[in-house]
């Protein structure tokens, strides 16, 4: 499913860009300062954060570049029962890059990369502990999102994608995983879907 994923993004790229550069089309046109804000929550904790983008749009229908991000997450420990047990928050941030292919006039595609400072310790597995790491150093966790949504430009001021993401690593450690869309099986057994929600303003520059 995961590599499925990826092929239908990455072929819908280069459809896109092929057909640009058959049209002759501008390979540099624009640079972008992209906003996005990031939320999720379940029964066992969230987030909600900002990210910052500069993107450069190439061939008329791409847009790519550098981000940053920092997200306030929290979580809780919950018993059979619904009794929670432990709860907390913490800062986490880091950066990485994405790109985008908008089609269609309203619908969008990406991938976006992040490597972010994750307050849970490392898991030789991919399974979710939930353990805090107590010194405070943390850990590092890197994050491969793809997905898409809705993208609509506004006037020429603005452009707004709604989108969902999923989380293609899904590493033991990643942040998020507490802000995942969770299931509990009849034994209690916690399973995480990797799905993130996020909107973005992208602003254009000159």
């Amino acid at each position: 499913m995961k590599k499925g994923i990826i092929f239908i993004c990455l072929a819908v790229f280069s459809s896109y860009f092929t057909s640009a550069q058959d049209e002759n089309k501008s390979i540099l046109e624009r640079s972008e300062i992209g906003v996005d804000l990031a939320f999720s929550a379940s029964n066992f904790g969230g987030n909600v954060g900002v990210g910052l983008k500069y993107g450069v749009t190439f061939a008329e229908y791409f847009i790519a570049g550098p981000a940053v991000r920092y997200e306030r997450l929290w979580w809780k420990s919950i018993q059979p029962g619904g009794i929670t047990t432990q709860s907390g928050g913490y800062n986490v941030y880091g950066g990485g890059g994405f790109i985008h292919g908008r089609f269609l006039k309203f619908l969008y595609a990406g991938v976006e990369f992040e490597m972010l400072k994750s307050p849970f310790l490392k898991s030789s597995s991919k399974n979710f502990n939930g353990s805090i790491d107590g010194t405070g150093k943390g850990s590092w966790a890197p994050i491969l999102l793809v997905g898409g949504g809705f993208s609509m430009e506004f006037n020429e001021v603005v452009r707004v994608n709604a989108g969902v993401m999923y989380d293609v690593i899904n590493v033991g450690n990643s942040p998020y995983r507490r802000s995942y869309t969770a299931t509990t099986s009849s034994t209690g057994a916690v399973k995480y879907i990797p799905l993130l929600y996020r909107i973005s303003f992208f602003f254009p520059l000159g």
